[in-house]
């Protein structure tokens, strides 16, 4: 008994400063209660649910299906943002997706419309722009890119949860 409680109390307070720590953690701190502590999911679910923010990657339309990408892409009307290291990036991308590895993320957001446009040689994101979407190998970084990025001021920014393994499964090149 007492090592299922110290595992719980364990658990808790790691589950705690993470939230504490950072939102952008919210959502795989989740995913590890689920893995690793299936039986005590109601506990921790009050501690990763109590803001409305932590699911908002999930929710509140902030997520971009694969159609919904291949409609933007084909429009032309994106603003797609790799957060993958440029390693990956480098090993097979998304069309028009720039990288911006998630280590960078927050300094590039920052940096003025000149400036952002110097570095990557695209047009800067605006904070009112609605096409604005990240992506990274499975929606893990894309979500915590998410997570910045609304925490920025760029309250229309989306991710795409499936990121660069859904859209090979899915026949992209």
């Amino acid at each position: 008994m007492f090592s299922v409680y110290a595992r719980l109390h364990s658990a808790a307070v790691f589950i705690m400063l993470s939230f504490v720590l950072s939102r952008s953690f919210c959502q795989v701190v989740t995913e590890a209660n689920r893995r690793c502590y299936p039986t005590c999911n109601s506990i921790f679910r009050t501690f990763t649910t109590s803001s409305p923010k932590c699911d908002e990657a999930s929710d509140n339309g902030s997520v971009v299906t694969h159609s919904q990408l291949k409609a933007m892409l084909a429009s032309r009307n994106i603003q797609l943002f790799d957060v993958r290291s440029p390693e990956e990036y480098q090993d097979g991308r998304i069309p028009q997706a720039v990288n911006l590895p998630l280590d960078n993320l927050e300094e590039s957001l920052k940096l003025s419309p000149e400036h952002f446009e110097q570095r990557f040689e695209v047009k800067a994101p605006g904070k009112d722009d609605d096409n604005v979407v990240f992506h990274c190998r499975s929606g893990i970084r894309s979500a915590a890119a998410l997570g910045i990025a609304h925490q920025l001021g760029f309250s229309k920014a989306r991710h795409f949860k499936g990121g660069y393994s859904e859209w090979v499964e899915q026949g992209g090149k």
